[in-house]
């Protein structure tokens, strides 16, 4: 692996520019008309106003002011409720708007939108290192991977949009990288003779890192719980089976404090259990109700399929590429379960579990959690925090030749459909939140004739829905098979070659 670090660090660096600057191209392009902001966005850069000025989370003050006006034309839609002695506070958590109140106190709204922007390098750097230090991708199909996926929606996108969603997806890849262990590949094939088989220890620094971004995922906001509690779970794990009995008993009662800490600081600062008590959408209902006042689960269970081929909040309808995340997430289900060359190998279990049960419960909570998926803002939102694992497994599944022309071809697709939509958007044809379909380029006209509405009833919409759903279990079943048989010809392969030696 070592022979790959000189090209791998300018390449990093290389991938965090395409990316920053992918993303810092959106911020001229309005959120609705009339405002480069919208929806929650104001309330998080009103939080970071108030931190910065007045170091607390009261926004009374600047809600009187209406400091809302300068990228906000038209009145501000009330989202808080009063609380004691006239508070006012977001019902909004508070990592993203101290991420940002520096970036807005320099430059006020652009600031954080370029914040975000530096944080989407910083992401896509550190993906690509993750891909080749630990999963055992080559720098160069890896670098094209990243790119594609950087370089388009809805990472580029949320990479200047003013929620918590990359930031996380910034913490997940952070603690992903610090539990993963050292790999040749991801998908089951590693190679024995730097570890015999056995786990490598994991580092206390390493697991200090992991439990302060498992940690910090629920102030960025209380949907990313099931994700922490993925990583816990693996934390845990990684230190139990090396022996660490006494780290694995700390990290866990770190943890629980934390989790008073949160629950104690959200009654104290929010008056209830979640920021959503001091909305005023949730004050008749609790809550709760911000899940849904009564919720369809077996209505929302089409956004299982939906989520990728929908037509309007589908990842493939942006960036076609996310399709081969199936085939890639196939692969890492069958090493996951214990298949292939994963038999003998601890490390690729664990890596493969960690990344498929990551994807699961982002995908779970978006499809059963959330109120909706298509709601005042870009599509993608609700899965962006864990798309960089997919990316992590498209980077490995990518590394032929015939593969990675396949994935460059779709991610020009979705590279060329995004900067379609800046021009747009600059033109003033659309917003990030309003803007006709017709108007978002030839793909999108060709994707609406292809994939089901999820909001439809009708039978054409049900129909195609059941079509994608048995063509992704067929792309799913094609690449776990593949990833079966690729397996045994490289044992096949290192037999011989142990022979001949």
């Amino acid at each position: 692996m070592r022979s790959s670090e000189p090209r791998l660090r300018p390449t990093m660096a290389a991938v965090a520019l395409l990316a920053s600057v992918a993303a810092a191209a959106g911020i001229g392009v309005p959120a609705t008309y009339g405002a480069h902001v919208a929806v929650d966005e104001p309330q998080y850069l009103l939080t970071a106003e108030s931190l910065g000025s007045d170091g607390d989370l009261n926004i009374a003050d600047e809600l009187d002011a209406e400091e809302w006006r300068t990228y906000h034309r038209t009145d501000l839609p009330e989202q808080t409720r009063a609380l004691e002695r006239g508070r006012r506070v977001s019902p909004h958590d508070p990592v993203l708007p101290l991420l940002l109140s520096p970036g807005v106190r320099l430059a006020g709204w652009v600031g954080a939108k370029l914040a975000l922007a530096g944080l989407a390098g910083l992401l896509a750097a550190l993906t690509l290192a993750t891909a080749v230090r630990r999963c055992g991708a080559r720098v160069g199909p890896a670098a094209l991977v990243v790119a594609v996926f950087s370089g388009s929606a809805p990472l580029a996108v949320y990479g200047q949009q003013v929620y918590p969603e990359l930031p996380a997806a910034l913490a997940v890849m952070v603690a992903v990288a610090a539990l993963l262990p050292p790999g040749e590949r991801l998908d089951g094939r590693v190679a024995e003779r730097r570890t015999g088989g056995r786990d490598t220890p994991i580092s206390t620094g390493a697991v200090i890192l992991a439990g302060a971004m498992i940690v910090v995922l629920p102030w960025l906001a209380v949907k990313y719980v099931p994700i922490a509690g993925v990583l816990a779970a693996a934390a845990l794990l990684r230190l139990w089976w090396g022996g660490r009995r006494a780290a694995a008993a700390g990290l866990a009662g770190g943890l629980l404090a934390a989790g008073l800490f949160y629950l104690a600081a959200h009654q104290a600062l929010y008056g209830g259990w979640t920021v959503y008590a001091a909305g005023d959408h949730f004050v008749r209902r609790g809550e709760l109700s911000a899940v849904g006042f009564a919720p369809d689960y077996l209505g929302r269970a089409r956004r299982l399929v939906g989520l990728l081929v929908d037509r309007d909040f589908g990842l493939a309808a942006w960036q076609p590429a996310w399709l081969l995340a199936v085939p890639a997430l196939a692969a890492l289900g069958r090493s996951a379960l214990g298949g292939g060359a994963a038999k003998a190998e601890p490390q690729a279990r664990f890596r493969a579990r960690l990344l498929v049960g990551l994807v699961a419960a982002g995908w779970l909570t978006a499809t059963f959690v959330a109120l909706t998926m298509h709601g005042w803002w870009f599509p993608g939102r609700q899965v962006v925090v864990i798309l960089p694992c997919g990316v992590l497994a498209v980077a490995v599944w990518a590394g032929s030749a015939r593969r990675l022309g396949l994935t460059a071809a779709l991610g020009l697709i979705g590279v060329g459909t995004y900067a379609w939509l800046l021009v747009r958007g600059y033109v003033g044809a659309l917003t990030w939140v309003v803007g006709s379909p017709e108007h978002a380029g030839p793909w999108r006209t060709l994707w609406s004739v292809l994939a089901p509405d999820g909001r439809s009833v009708a039978l054409r919409d049900q129909a195609l829905g059941v079509v994608w759903l048995l063509a992704l279990m067929l792309v799913g079943w094609w690449g776990a098979r593949a990833a079966g048989t690729e397996t045994a010809t490289h044992r096949t392969r290192s037999r011989r070659s142990g022979s001949a030696r």
